[in-house]
């Protein structure tokens, strides 16, 4: 595959990951209680889908390499954030909400 077909899917799989993140969050929303659910959510789910993907492709014929640039590193990388988990970790503990932040923290590491 040709540099401008893999940065193609990459971005075309990113942009769809990131829509994917803000609808959670915004179907999320209804339960906000000051703990971010919906980074922990999205998090958990986006690190069991890379490491389930990333198996298939390694061990099948299932997922194909362009189907991994596309699912894994576009989809996934823009549907899972660390700098928002980080903030949102940051403003807990600015806040004074050491529970949630180790919680937080703890569900991040976890799951």
């Amino acid at each position: 595959m040709k540099h401008a077909g893999a940065i193609a899917l990459v971005g075309v799989g990113g942009f769809l990951g990131s829509v994917a993140r803000y609808v959670v969050a915004l179907l999320l929303a209804p339960v906000a209680t000051g703990f971010p659910f919906s980074t922990l959510t999205v998090n958990i789910l986006g690190s069991f889908l890379i490491g389930f993907l990333s198996e298939l492709a390694i061990s099948t014929t299932l997922v194909s390499p362009e189907a991994r640039l596309f699912l894994v590193t576009g989809f996934c990388g823009g549907f899972t954030t660390f700098s928002a988990y980080m903030f949102e970790n940051a403003a807990l503990l600015k806040d004074g909400q050491l529970f949630y932040a180790t919680m937080y923290l703890a569900g991040s590491i976890a799951g």
